[in-house]
Protein backbone atom coordinates (compact mmCIF):
# COMPACT_ATOMS: atom_id res chain seq x y z
CA UNK A 1 0.00 0.00 0.00
CA UNK A 2 2.43 2.45 0.75
CA UNK A 3 4.27 2.23 -2.69
CA UNK A 4 0.96 2.01 -4.50
CA UNK A 5 0.19 5.34 -2.41
CA UNK A 6 3.74 6.87 -2.96
CA UNK A 7 3.39 6.21 -6.73
CA UNK A 8 0.17 8.02 -6.85
CA UNK A 9 1.86 11.42 -5.75
CA UNK A 10 4.72 10.98 -7.53
CA UNK A 11 2.27 10.90 -10.94
CA UNK A 12 0.47 13.73 -9.97
CA UNK A 13 3.98 15.72 -8.76
CA UNK A 14 5.45 14.53 -12.09
CA UNK A 15 2.41 16.65 -13.40
CA UNK A 16 3.32 19.48 -12.21
CA UNK A 17 6.59 18.97 -12.89
CA UNK A 18 6.25 18.50 -16.87
CA UNK A 19 3.46 21.22 -16.98
CA UNK A 20 5.32 24.43 -15.21
CA UNK A 21 9.32 23.42 -16.07
CA UNK A 22 9.46 25.53 -18.91
CA UNK A 23 6.39 27.85 -18.28
CA UNK A 24 7.21 31.25 -16.77
CA UNK A 25 5.29 29.98 -13.17
CA UNK A 26 7.97 28.60 -11.34
CA UNK A 27 8.43 24.56 -11.45
CA UNK A 28 10.32 24.41 -8.12
CA UNK A 29 8.06 26.65 -6.33
CA UNK A 30 4.77 24.79 -7.37
CA UNK A 31 6.57 21.14 -6.58
CA UNK A 32 7.17 23.08 -2.82
CA UNK A 33 3.58 23.54 -2.43
CA UNK A 34 2.26 20.60 -3.96
CA UNK A 35 4.43 18.14 -2.00
CA UNK A 36 3.39 19.95 0.97
CA UNK A 37 -0.18 19.65 0.19
CA UNK A 38 0.60 15.83 -0.45
CA UNK A 39 2.70 15.41 2.62
CA UNK A 40 5.25 13.92 0.19
CA UNK A 41 7.79 12.70 2.87
CA UNK A 42 9.99 9.70 3.03
CA UNK A 43 11.85 8.16 5.87
CA UNK A 44 14.77 8.41 4.05
CA UNK A 45 16.85 11.86 4.42
CA UNK A 46 16.99 13.94 1.40
CA UNK A 47 14.65 11.75 -0.73
CA UNK A 48 12.02 14.50 -1.22
CA UNK A 49 15.07 16.60 -2.09
CA UNK A 50 16.57 13.96 -4.53
CA UNK A 51 12.82 13.79 -5.71
CA UNK A 52 12.54 16.87 -7.29
CA UNK A 53 15.94 17.37 -9.07
CA UNK A 54 15.33 13.71 -10.38
CA UNK A 55 12.44 14.36 -12.36
CA UNK A 56 13.95 18.27 -13.69
CA UNK A 57 15.87 15.36 -15.68
CA UNK A 58 12.65 14.23 -17.16
CA UNK A 59 11.66 17.38 -18.36
CA UNK A 60 14.93 18.42 -19.81
CA UNK A 61 14.90 14.36 -21.93
CA UNK A 62 11.83 16.36 -23.18
CA UNK A 63 13.59 20.00 -24.58
CA UNK A 64 16.75 17.03 -26.02
CA UNK A 65 13.72 15.42 -27.77
CA UNK A 66 12.10 18.04 -29.26
CA UNK A 67 14.82 19.94 -30.56
CA UNK A 68 17.31 17.10 -31.51
CA UNK A 69 17.58 17.93 -35.40
CA UNK A 70 18.55 21.40 -33.91
CA UNK A 71 21.87 19.58 -31.74
CA UNK A 72 22.75 17.09 -33.97
CA UNK A 73 22.89 19.94 -36.68
CA UNK A 74 25.14 22.10 -33.71
CA UNK A 75 27.03 18.61 -33.30
CA UNK A 76 27.81 17.71 -37.08
CA UNK A 77 29.00 21.46 -37.58
CA UNK A 78 30.42 21.55 -34.31
CA UNK A 79 33.79 22.77 -36.06
CA UNK A 80 33.74 26.24 -37.65
CA UNK A 81 35.68 25.29 -40.56
CA UNK A 82 32.81 23.40 -42.45
CA UNK A 83 30.02 26.32 -42.05
CA UNK A 84 31.67 29.39 -40.49
CA UNK A 85 32.22 30.55 -37.07
CA UNK A 86 28.93 32.65 -37.33
CA UNK A 87 27.01 29.15 -37.96
CA UNK A 88 29.13 26.61 -36.27
CA UNK A 89 28.13 24.64 -33.45
CA UNK A 90 31.06 25.77 -31.42
CA UNK A 91 30.01 29.11 -31.81
CA UNK A 92 26.16 28.18 -30.90
CA UNK A 93 26.89 26.28 -27.31
CA UNK A 94 29.76 29.04 -26.72
CA UNK A 95 27.24 31.25 -26.48
CA UNK A 96 25.31 28.65 -24.15
CA UNK A 97 27.45 28.34 -21.89
CA UNK A 98 28.32 32.19 -21.35
CA UNK A 99 25.10 32.55 -20.75
CA UNK A 100 25.25 29.64 -17.87
CA UNK A 101 28.13 31.02 -16.47
CA UNK A 102 26.75 33.91 -14.48
CA UNK A 103 23.92 31.69 -12.89
CA UNK A 104 26.41 28.86 -12.08
CA UNK A 105 28.72 31.28 -9.79
CA UNK A 106 25.71 32.88 -7.42
CA UNK A 107 23.97 28.92 -7.59
CA UNK A 108 27.26 27.80 -6.19
CA UNK A 109 27.16 30.87 -3.83
CA UNK A 110 23.95 30.81 -2.81
CA UNK A 111 21.98 27.91 -3.57
CA UNK A 112 22.05 26.43 0.01
CA UNK A 113 21.36 29.87 1.95
CA UNK A 114 18.32 29.67 -0.44
CA UNK A 115 17.40 26.34 0.43
CA UNK A 116 17.38 26.83 3.97
CA UNK A 117 15.55 30.27 4.44
CA UNK A 118 13.13 30.24 0.53
CA UNK A 119 11.95 26.80 0.12
CA UNK A 120 8.22 27.42 1.77
CA UNK A 121 5.18 28.11 0.43
CA UNK A 122 4.94 31.45 1.87
CA UNK A 123 8.42 33.31 0.01
CA UNK A 124 7.21 30.88 -2.49
CA UNK A 125 3.58 32.88 -2.64
CA UNK A 126 5.22 36.47 -2.40
CA UNK A 127 7.90 35.24 -5.11
CA UNK A 128 5.03 34.22 -7.62
CA UNK A 129 3.40 37.58 -6.77
CA UNK A 130 6.59 39.90 -7.05
CA UNK A 131 7.35 37.99 -10.64
CA UNK A 132 4.13 38.44 -12.15
CA UNK A 133 4.29 41.99 -11.56
CA UNK A 134 7.77 42.00 -12.99
CA UNK A 135 6.33 39.97 -16.13
CA UNK A 136 4.18 43.18 -16.74
CA UNK A 137 6.09 45.34 -16.49
CA UNK A 138 8.87 44.22 -18.78
CA UNK A 139 6.34 43.23 -21.26
CA UNK A 140 4.53 46.31 -21.52
CA UNK A 141 7.52 48.13 -21.63
CA UNK A 142 10.58 46.03 -23.52
CA UNK A 143 8.40 43.73 -26.02
CA UNK A 144 6.94 47.14 -27.84
CA UNK A 145 10.87 48.14 -28.73
CA UNK A 146 12.60 46.67 -31.94
CA UNK A 147 13.37 43.31 -31.59
CA UNK A 148 14.90 40.85 -33.72
CA UNK A 149 12.32 39.62 -36.17
CA UNK A 150 15.14 36.32 -36.99
CA UNK A 151 13.58 33.30 -35.80
CA UNK A 152 17.01 31.53 -35.01
CA UNK A 153 18.79 31.50 -31.95
CA UNK A 154 21.87 33.53 -33.08
CA UNK A 155 22.92 35.74 -29.74
CA UNK A 156 25.77 38.48 -29.28
CA UNK A 157 27.84 37.71 -26.37
CA UNK A 158 26.39 40.79 -24.68
CA UNK A 159 23.04 38.93 -25.16
CA UNK A 160 23.69 35.85 -23.77
CA UNK A 161 25.83 37.70 -20.50
CA UNK A 162 22.41 39.89 -20.09
CA UNK A 163 19.91 37.04 -20.19
CA UNK A 164 22.76 35.28 -18.15
CA UNK A 165 22.40 37.64 -15.36
CA UNK A 166 18.46 37.58 -15.52
CA UNK A 167 18.58 33.85 -15.25
CA UNK A 168 20.71 33.94 -11.28
CA UNK A 169 16.78 35.69 -10.73
CA UNK A 170 15.83 32.05 -10.83
CA UNK A 171 17.67 31.07 -7.44
CA UNK A 172 14.66 32.76 -6.11
CA UNK A 173 12.05 29.68 -5.48
CA UNK A 174 8.90 31.29 -6.57
CA UNK A 175 10.36 33.52 -9.37
CA UNK A 176 10.77 31.36 -12.45
CA UNK A 177 13.68 30.34 -14.81
CA UNK A 178 11.81 30.46 -17.79
CA UNK A 179 10.46 33.71 -16.83
CA UNK A 180 13.82 35.42 -15.25
CA UNK A 181 15.54 34.35 -18.41
CA UNK A 182 12.55 35.46 -21.48
CA UNK A 183 12.65 38.74 -19.23
CA UNK A 184 16.30 38.97 -19.72
CA UNK A 185 15.91 37.93 -23.27
CA UNK A 186 13.29 41.30 -23.58
CA UNK A 187 16.33 43.55 -22.29
CA UNK A 188 18.66 41.99 -24.48
CA UNK A 189 15.91 42.69 -28.02
CA UNK A 190 14.56 39.13 -28.18
CA UNK A 191 11.29 37.91 -29.74
CA UNK A 192 9.46 36.09 -27.20
CA UNK A 193 9.87 33.13 -28.90
CA UNK A 194 13.54 33.50 -29.85
CA UNK A 195 13.91 33.86 -25.47
CA UNK A 196 11.94 31.08 -24.84
CA UNK A 197 13.39 28.73 -26.64
CA UNK A 198 16.77 30.24 -25.53
CA UNK A 199 15.94 29.40 -22.41
CA UNK A 200 14.96 26.16 -23.11
CA UNK A 201 18.94 25.28 -24.68
CA UNK A 202 20.17 26.87 -21.54
CA UNK A 203 18.06 24.74 -19.30
CA UNK A 204 20.26 21.46 -20.80
CA UNK A 205 23.27 22.31 -19.18
CA UNK A 206 21.97 24.27 -16.32
CA UNK A 207 19.84 21.14 -14.79
CA UNK A 208 21.58 18.62 -15.85
CA UNK A 209 24.84 20.08 -13.98
CA UNK A 210 22.80 20.98 -10.83
CA UNK A 211 20.68 18.24 -10.56
CA UNK A 212 23.94 15.75 -10.76
CA UNK A 213 25.99 17.53 -8.67
CA UNK A 214 22.71 17.52 -6.34
CA UNK A 215 21.89 13.52 -6.65
CA UNK A 216 25.90 12.90 -6.01
CA UNK A 217 25.79 15.69 -2.63
CA UNK A 218 22.70 13.80 -1.51
CA UNK A 219 24.57 10.20 -1.61
CA UNK A 220 22.71 8.89 -4.79
CA UNK A 221 20.26 6.34 -5.42
CA UNK A 222 22.37 3.71 -3.02
CA UNK A 223 20.62 4.22 -0.09
CA UNK A 224 16.90 4.44 -0.95
CA UNK A 225 13.98 1.59 -1.24
CA UNK A 226 12.25 -0.34 -3.80
CA UNK A 227 9.27 2.12 -3.46
CA UNK A 228 11.27 4.91 -3.49
CA UNK A 229 13.34 3.68 -6.56
CA UNK A 230 9.95 3.33 -8.08
CA UNK A 231 8.22 6.19 -7.14
CA UNK A 232 11.62 8.06 -8.59
CA UNK A 233 10.96 6.41 -12.20
CA UNK A 234 7.63 7.21 -12.08
CA UNK A 235 7.79 10.79 -11.71
CA UNK A 236 10.75 11.13 -14.19
CA UNK A 237 8.59 9.37 -16.99
CA UNK A 238 5.45 11.69 -16.03
CA UNK A 239 7.25 15.18 -15.83
CA UNK A 240 9.29 13.71 -19.78
CA UNK A 241 5.54 12.73 -21.05
CA UNK A 242 4.22 16.14 -19.53
CA UNK A 243 6.77 18.41 -21.00
CA UNK A 244 7.28 17.14 -24.62
CA UNK A 245 3.09 18.30 -24.86
CA UNK A 246 3.74 21.39 -22.99
CA UNK A 247 6.51 22.99 -24.73
CA UNK A 248 5.34 22.22 -28.10
CA UNK A 249 1.79 24.09 -26.92
CA UNK A 250 4.00 26.54 -25.08
CA UNK A 251 5.53 28.16 -28.12
CA UNK A 252 2.94 27.97 -30.29
CA UNK A 253 0.72 30.13 -28.09
CA UNK A 254 3.91 32.64 -27.39
CA UNK A 255 3.49 32.87 -31.53
CA UNK A 256 0.09 34.50 -31.40
CA UNK A 257 -0.20 35.86 -27.40
CA UNK A 258 1.34 37.66 -25.36
CA UNK A 259 2.25 36.17 -21.87
CA UNK A 260 0.58 38.23 -19.07
CA UNK A 261 -1.76 35.24 -18.69
CA UNK A 262 1.20 33.50 -16.99
CA UNK A 263 1.15 36.81 -15.00
CA UNK A 264 -2.20 36.66 -14.04
CA UNK A 265 -2.06 33.01 -13.04
CA UNK A 266 0.51 33.45 -10.67
CA UNK A 267 -1.24 36.82 -9.03
CA UNK A 268 -4.38 34.42 -8.36
CA UNK A 269 -2.67 31.02 -7.65
CA UNK A 270 -0.39 32.94 -5.20
CA UNK A 271 -3.46 35.05 -3.29
CA UNK A 272 -4.83 31.55 -3.01
CA UNK A 273 -2.10 30.12 -1.36
CA UNK A 274 -1.59 32.94 1.07
CA UNK A 275 -5.22 32.81 2.35
CA UNK A 276 -4.63 28.89 2.78
CA UNK A 277 -2.13 29.44 4.55
CA UNK A 278 -3.25 32.27 6.73
CA UNK A 279 -6.82 31.87 7.41
CA UNK A 280 -6.68 28.17 7.11
CA UNK A 281 -3.35 26.70 8.43
CA UNK A 282 -2.97 24.87 5.18
CA UNK A 283 1.31 25.02 5.10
Amino acid sequence: METVILALKSIVLGIVEGATEFLPVSSTGHLIIFQNLLNFTSKTPNYVEMYTYVIQLGAILAVIVLYRDKILDTLKNFFPKSVGYEKSGFRFWLIVVIACIPGGVLGILLDDIAEKYLFNPVSVSVTLFVGAVLMIIAENKLTGRKTRKTTEINLTVKQALVVGCFQCLAIIPGMSRSASTIIGGWVAGLSTVVAAEFSFFLAIPVMIGMSTLKIVKLGGLGLLTGSEIISLFIGFVVSFIVAVVVIDKFISFLKKKPMRIFAVYRMVFSVILLIAASVFGLF
